[in-house]
């Protein structure tokens, strides 16, 4: 638990992405249609579509709910104000608009955020914190909604979930970087934007056992167990590049990354650390890896193992795998 210096509030900050405006260049400007807006996913799609056409600013509408005792002039927090905050790793890009109070006691505000395509290369997450003056001292953050939208650029339909990028190449004979490991069936590459699965075409039989359809009992069988370790090592690699690089605050607590990275982190720290809120999975994994616990990095890759094949559906399909082997014995016996 993070203490601060300071008194906050715990209730609780309500806020929504009402709507979004596109403008096109030398065009006014025009409502989103709401088959690009999901208030249950909290993804804002700007991605290319051909329903709608290029677009060089966005405007989103924002409102907030705050609790009473968080605008009380009696409480101990004072010039409240409430700001959200657009950021992008891709690009460091950080936007930042500020609400305007539309009830009368200042709870109910709203607020426009724009944003730039050319400032943009992924997605990017949009949260809001209430700042207020606290014992003289301006600008302290009393609280931090725990709601989390994402405004993505690349996709065009608004889901959290994003798809690996799988790519058959041929690792003997193609690019000089990837001949050192022409005897690997593939290599997962967590440098771009989303991770990237290359299969190595050159692996005899592998691109046709992996793309294929259907098939025989024994060769479906290969494929889905196949299928499924690839998975756990993605999921595998993906974890400890999201855990590589992370920021920590001024107190040395680490924060979640935005884009794909986030998004692993969330998915699979529950199962690396099941007894512990996410933030205090973070902390704990962070801790592991800088040395600071007795544990340490080592101990911990048997709970990311653990967190990627249960992610990948490895101990389902092994289990399959054993039944189908057992039907196909007893087949060929009889």
């Amino acid at each position: 638990m993070k203490v601060y210096p300071y008194r906050r509030f715990t209730g609780t900050v309500s806020w929504r992405v009402d709507g979004a405006q596109l403008k096109a260049e030398g065009e006014p400007w025009e409502d989103l249609e709401s088959k690009y807006l999901s208030t249950i996913e909290r993804v804002v799609a700007l991605g290319p579509d051909e329903d709608r056409p290029d677009w060089t600013q966005a405007r989103l509408r924002l409102s907030v709910e705050l609790p009473a005792k968080a605008v009380d002039p009696s409480g101990p927090w004072q010039n409240v104000k409430v700001v959200a905050v657009l950021a992008e790793r891709a690009t460091n890009t950080r936007t930042t608009t500020e609400f305007s109070p539309v009830s009368e006691d200042g709870r109910a505000r709203t607020a426009e955020l724009y944003l730039y395509r050319c400032d943009l290369l992924d997605r990017s997450s949009l949260t809001v914190h209430v700042v207020a003056t606290v014992d003289g001292v301006p600008g302290r953050v009393i609280a931090t909604s725990d709601v989390e939208w994402f405004v993505d650029v690349i996709e065009a339909v608004p889901s959290l979930a994003r798809e690996l990028d799988v790519k058959m190449l041929k690792f003997g004979s193609g690019a000089s970087r990837l001949q050192q490991f022409k005897d690997s069936p593939w290599l997962v590459d967590t440098t771009g934007r989303i991770p990237l699965v290359r299969v190595n075409s050159d692996f005899d039989g592998l691109g046709d056992l992996i793309g294929a359809d259907g098939g025989s009992g024994p060769e479906k069988t290969v494929r889905e167990l196949l299928l499924a370790q690839m998975c756990s090592e993605v999921w595998t690699a993906v974890f400890h590049s999201a855990v590589g690089d992370l920021e920590v605050e001024e107190d040395g607590t680490p924060v979640f990354p935005h884009g794909w990275q986030g998004e692993v982190l969330r998915e699979m720290l529950p199962d690396v650390y099941a007894d512990r809120e996410p933030e205090a999975a973070l902390r704990a994994v962070h801790r592991a890896r800088t040395g600071a616990t007795a544990a340490g990095w080592g101990e911990l890759q048997s709970r990311i193992h653990y967190a990627a094949s249960r992610r990948a559906g490895v101990p389902r399909t092994l289990s399959a795998t054993i039944h189908d082997l057992e039907r196909l014995t007893q087949g060929d016996d009889a």
